[in-house]
């Protein structure tokens, strides 16, 4: 029983990182379907049909058949999430890192005290270490 709920965690944590859902592999039969119908009524084959759907072709088909609209909101990992609503811009200014220096204090003052300690470590108990003949 652990092992089918380690495996089943270790496939959902997998999934989720590639940023597939539950409803993606439920929807991957419209996947086929609709693969089958280009096939058949535009001689397709699986490197175009992806490209059509999800590639560089997307925009021109989306227009040229307005009526397969519904069919392809059907069809798997079609969802767009954005992770943060704004770009990470990094401007970085005339004054350049590598001539700057920053300030260095000359006296720092620290409560860190050091004493050393002379007592020996095994002493005259039982346990010793071994003595050298």
């Amino acid at each position: 029983m652990n092992k089918i709920v380690t495996i089943g965690i270790s496939l959902l944590i997998l999934l989720q990182s590639a940023n597939i859902h539950f409803k993606d592999l439920v929807e991957l039969g419209q996947l086929v379907e609709h693969y089958q119908f280009h096939n058949e009524e535009y001689g397709d084959d699986f490197r175009v049909f992806v490209s059509k759907h999800y590639g560089d072709l997307k925009a021109s088909h989306s227009e040229k058949h307005q009526e397969e609209q519904q069919e392809h909101e059907k069809l798997p990992f079609q969802h767009h999430q954005a992770p943060c609503a704004q770009p990470l811009v990094f401007v970085l200014g005339q004054d350049s890192f590598i001539n700057s220096y920053p300030e260095i204090p000359l006296a720092v003052k620290s409560n860190f005290h050091y004493q050393i300690s002379y007592s020996l470590v095994w002493g005259d108990n039982p346990f010793q270490p071994p003595k050298q003949a």
